[in-house]
């Protein structure tokens, strides 16, 4: 009797936990739907921050729940949080395994931080149990742009529309696509097809304007920005792309009082400051837009597209004592400081010579001369020290540097030969860098610019190349034209960029100055930090090694020959030369290459003594008769005049402008 009535009691205790507890539950349950819900609406608006928070306090009152957890990826995702995202996204779907939209989303994310290979598994998988599933054939798509197979994502993208006709997401996809491919006829046709099936669709209006002022139809771009604006005033992207768009029209008061609003917003917003100062620029307001550029570096002294213009400014509207020189020069030692003593020694070269630049008498240029001694460059350093010297700034040491130095290159060939390799150093391809007006990316206005700057500085430290100081920004290819062969360039560049938050990638198209025709193309991709300064280089690299290396023979002792091309310039014992009568040799009409005849060759000089600046080598005569003279040119054509095999990659702006059509 007393076993069943403790039994009862216990029944009764737990009948009692239900009754108290359940409530507690539910409401529990309601609180964290109600919160989830909140950030669904944050999300509607785009206000990812606010739906982080939301859907962080649903988690904190209900772990297990699924579309929270889900919902919380794909705002990291958006706020390019690609790991966080990565993390939730696969705690969601152990949440709910069977879900695809989940599977898609962790799919996005992958290809995002670039792990195609895990994202090709996954999308496949969709596709086998779904054959028509939307967001995996999206990801299919994104996939291919990824590995850099446009052509394979139009077909895909296409066999898509036939079965969603009216899908927004695929005729913006397609438009992007095809103008990417530079066919913008097409692309107009899908945005305009798009904007008559979404006629109250700020995205839609958003993308057109986009695509239109990628065409150069500033104007309508710009009505189509403001229709964004009416549906969604604020509209972030929609606000930076008017700003954008009213400094391409020279509206740039406009512009800036834009990119205030931006700033207001996002101090972060380093292309808003970016914008600002630019129109500054294009109002003749140097000191203002220098005040605005270096209050933007100070905010992230990392953002390259700002410290290039804003250097650059200094450079071409300051006095060299100005002290701002001093202070922006000493950022570039540091870093040149930092490089070496990582042995990354062309990244230290490149900020030594930049530093330089700013501040040219600076002391660090002891250093630099340090390097150039290390890279194996003696009467370079000596050269430096010299200057150091005149300029009143030696000490005991560098005196005795000078001193032992001297006495080292005594006995060097350039003595030997009685010749002063300073005098004799002598460019032969003359190079002018362009971009055209309207080339802006999805960052940066005038983007395409500012590469070409960085690009021309870097080639002054070619020893082949003359670059030509013209006018980086052209109107059109006409007048880029026209301005190259006025000021006898061999080789002129069309510099052009795309990038998203991330990476860059930049396009030098190269035509020959006689002509205007292609001459080749060339392709640079980089990412993380430095990658506006290493896409250059790389850019710079190709471009040096298609133009053939020329030289001149300088003094001709019987059989023997001195050339004004040494170490420093690439040359080898061993390197075989051409020498053809002085003056004969034309750039071809296309292509990177001289031609002259067989009766302009006049012999074949081989290298058998390296200098740093200066060669000697045997000759042979071509023919029966020696017309071999000083004076001649010397010309490599072997190895020099392969194409450099460009390096491919996916277009970072076409994939960010997909990534935000989530």
């Amino acid at each position: 009797m007393l076993s069943l009535l403790l039994k009862t009691c216990s029944r009764l205790s737990v009948l009692l936990c239900v009754f108290i507890l359940f409530p507690l539950f539910l409401e529990a349950q309601n609180t964290a739907q109600a919160h989830y819900e909140r950030g669904k609406n944050h999300m509607a608006e785009e206000n990812w921050y606010s739906a982080v928070e939301s859907f962080l306090e649903c988690l904190r009152i209900n772990s297990a729940h699924a579309e929270g957890t889900a919902a919380l990826a794909e705002c990291y995702y958006e706020l390019a949080e690609f790991d966080e995202a990565l993390n939730w996204a696969r705690r969601a779907r152990q949440l709910s395994r069977g879900n695809m939209s989940i599977a898609n989303l962790e799919a996005f994310i992958l290809i995002a931080l670039g792990q195609l290979d895990a994202a090709s598994v996954l999308v496949t998988d969709i596709l086998a149990r779904e054959p028509y599933n939307r967001e995996a054939l999206f990801a299919a798509g994104e996939l291919d742009i990824a590995r850099n197979r446009p052509s394979q994502a139009m077909l895909r993208y296409r066999d898509a529309v036939r079965r969603y006709p009216d899908d927004r997401r695929l005729l913006i996809s397609l438009a992007l696509l095809t103008l990417s491919l530079g066919d913008a006829d097409t692309a107009l046709l899908y945005i305009n097809n798009a904007l008559t099936q979404h006629p109250g669709d700020a995205r839609v209006y958003y993308y057109a304007s986009y695509i239109y002022s990628m065409n150069n139809r500033i104007t309508d771009a710009i009505r189509f920005a403001e229709q964004a604006l009416h549906f969604r005033p604020a509209h972030i992207p929609s606000q930076s792309l008017m700003a954008t768009l009213r400094y391409r029209n020279a509206q740039y008061e406009e512009a800036s009082r834009l990119c205030d609003i931006l700033i207001a917003n996002n101090r972060q917003n380093m292309s808003a400051w970016y914008l600002k100062g630019l129109s500054f620029l294009r109002m003749g307001r140097q000191q203002e837009a220098i005040t605005v550029l270096t209050t933007a570096i100070s905010i992230n002294e990392n953002a390259e597209f700002v410290r290039a213009i804003l250097e650059e400014t200094i450079i071409s509207s300051t006095a060299l004592e100005d002290p701002r020189r001093e202070r922006f020069a000493a950022w570039h030692f540091n870093r040149a400081r930092s490089f070496r003593q990582r042995n990354l020694m062309e990244q230290s070269l490149f900020e030594y010579r930049r530093g330089l630049r700013l501040n040219p008498f600076a002391a660090d240029r002891r250093e630099y001369a340090e390097l150039l001694r290390i890279q194996g460059y003696p009467a370079r350093f000596l050269e430096e020290l010299r200057f150091l010297q005149d300029q009143g700034m030696a000490d005991r040491s560098l005196n005795d540097a000078v001193e032992a130095y001297s006495s080292l290159l005594s006995n060097a060939m350039f003595r030997q030969w009685q010749v002063n390799p300073v005098d004799l150093a002598e460019r032969h391809w003359n190079v002018a860098v362009f971009s055209l007006a309207g080339q802006s990316s999805f960052y940066h206005a005038d983007a395409g610019s500012v590469a070409a700057g960085v690009i021309r500085e870097l080639l002054v430290h070619d020893r082949n190349i003359n670059v030509l100081d013209l006018e980086l920004r052209q109107a059109s290819f006409s007048q880029g034209f026209r301005q190259a062969r006025e000021n006898s360039a061999d080789y002129f560049l069309l510099v052009s960029v795309s990038e998203n938050e991330r990476d860059i990638s930049i396009k030098a198209e190269a035509f020959t100055g006689r002509t205007g025709s292609p001459a080749g193309t060339f392709y640079a991709y980089r990412t993380g930090t430095d990658r506006l300064r290493d896409a250059s280089r790389g850019i710079v690299s190709q471009l040096s090694s298609s133009i053939p290396l020329r030289g001149r023979l300088l003094i001709r002792r019987q059989g023997q020959a001195l050339v004004n091309k040494g170490r420093a310039d690439g040359i080898q014992q061993g390197t075989v030369f051409d020498v053809v009568k002085r003056g004969r040799p034309q750039a071809a009409n296309d292509g990177f290459s001289l031609v002259y005849s067989d009766d302009e060759l006049v012999g074949r000089l081989t290298i058998t003594n390296v200098d740093e600046e200066i060669a000697i080598g045997t000759l042979a005569r071509n023919g029966f008769f020696d017309r071999i003279e000083p004076g001649d040119e010397i010309i490599l054509q072997t190895d020099r005049t392969a194409r450099p095999s460009a390096e491919s990659s996916a277009n970072p702006e076409l994939r960010a402008l997909l990534r935000t059509l989530r």
